[in-house]
């Protein structure tokens, strides 16, 4: 096991195997780079046979990505419940070739060698040093950003590494944040919506039917044969936002304003009071 993880040590540390490749085990000796160093290697080699890993994680190589690119879209409530679609002019670096040569960082390659009976090692190697160059260029193109019924202030709806690029890296991801306009009659808590109707006396007194436009057209009854107070709330079941991924629908609340006339007659009070008997 101490030649395994000597072995090993020698294969991590460049200046080692350099030593060894020009004067063998006995440079390795003078040098005082012959022995194992101990339980650090031996949890190096344990991870990199039985887990998968390099041994030397902090010279691990990361790829490079490009920065994500957020976006706000504003979206109609009348979209948000029935869906649609946008058309979204995008422009972006695009990378295309360019004369001459380039420095590169797709110079690491994986490889496996035996170091001992049974015993594989995996390592990177540099395979290459240069590579075509390439260039920025500003392109502009469409993009189609689907609004689908139910989804809310910000939800977010990513077209994957379509951000800015990086040279020899991954793309970021290309955002859209989606927001909601303010809207004349309803407005949207969660999956419910609220609005305010607005209703005479006499209809607060004696009853009224009323059908109110939603935000497809269709329309909705409200009404009552009793007394409606002012700032009473009615629910109705099932009439509000479409829940997002669901055949469900969340519920439309209605919130009654009573209008009341701003002068009375002589004539109107007295029949008021006749009525009300007071």
């Amino acid at each position: 096991m101490v030649q395994l993880i000597a072995a090993y040590e020698v294969l991590l540390d460049k200046e080692k195997r350099k030593i060894y490749d020009n004067y063998g085990e006995e440079g390795l000796k003078q040098s005082g780079g012959g022995k194992a160093s101990g339980g650090n290697f031996a949890q190096d080699i344990f991870s990199q046979f039985f887990f998968g890993g390099s041994g030397a994680e902090d010279n691990e190589e990361k790829v490079p990505r490009g920065d994500d690119v957020l976006v706000e879209i504003y979206a109609t409530l009348e979209d948000l419940y029935m869906g649609n679609s946008y058309n979204i002019w995008r422009e972006k670096n695009v990378l295309k070739p360019a004369s001459g040569k380039r420095q590169c960082n797709c110079k690491n390659e994986m490889f496996h060698r035996q170091i001992g009976p049974g015993m594989f090692q995996q390592y990177s190697q540099q395979v290459c040093e240069e590579c075509p160059n390439v260039k920025y260029v500003r392109e502009g193109f469409q993009i189609t950003v689907d609004i689908e019924r139910g989804m809310r202030d910000g939800h977010e709806i990513v077209f994957y590494e379509d951000g800015e690029p990086v040279i020899d890296g991954d793309a970021g991801d290309l955002k859209f944040i989606v927001r909601t306009h303010e809207h004349q009659r309803f407005k949207r808590d969660g999956d419910d919506l609220h609005m305010s109707l607005t209703i005479s006396l006499v209809q607060a007194l004696v009853g009224f039917e009323k059908k109110i436009p939603h935000l497809d057209g269709h329309m909705v009854s409200v009404g009552t044969k009793g007394i409606t107070k002012p700032k009473e709330i009615k629910r109705i079941r099932g009439e509000g936002m479409p829940i997002f991924e669901s055949v469900t629908k969340g519920d439309l609340y209605i919130t009654f304003e009573v209008a009341f006339p701003s002068s009375l007659t002589e004539e109107q009070k007295t029949s008021i009071k006749q009525v009300l008997g007071s």
